[in-house]
C-alpha cells in the first residue's frame, strides 16, 4: 500500500476506506481482508476471471469430481466491472 494515500470516511452508519498501491506494485487486487482486528478477519474476492473461475470450479464441481474435457468447460469473460454493476459472460 502506498502509506501516504490511504483515506478513512466516517459517517453514523457507514465507514469508507480508500487504499492505493504503492507505486512499484503492478497487476489487480485479487483479495481484500477486512475486520475489527487481525484474529477476526474476513476475506473478499475482487471481480476477476480468475476469481470467477476458481469459484465456479468449486461450486459446480467438488473437489474429489474429475475435471471435464475442456470443451465442456464453460467460457467466462469478465466484460466490465463498475461501482453499481459486474458484467459477466458466461458461455
Amino acid at each position: 500500500l502506498a502509506a501516504a494515500e490511504p483515506h478513512v470516511d466516517v459517517s453514523a452508519h457507514n465507514a469508507a476506506v480508500t487504499l492505493a498501491k504503492a507505486p512499484g506494485s503492478t497487476g489487480p487486487w485479487e483479495k481484500l481482508r477486512f475486520g475489527l482486528d487481525a484474529t477476526a478477519l474476513k476475506e473478499r474476492l475482487f471481480v476477476s476471471e480468475d476469481n470467477i473461475n476458481g469459484f465456479l470450479d468449486t461450486v459446480l464441481c467438488p473437489p474429489l469430481c474429475q475435471q471435464s474435457a475442456p470443451e465442456n468447460q464453460p467460457l467466462i469473460e469478465v466484460l466490465d466491472v463498475t461501482e453499481d454493476k459486474s458484467h459477466i459472460r458466461l458461455q
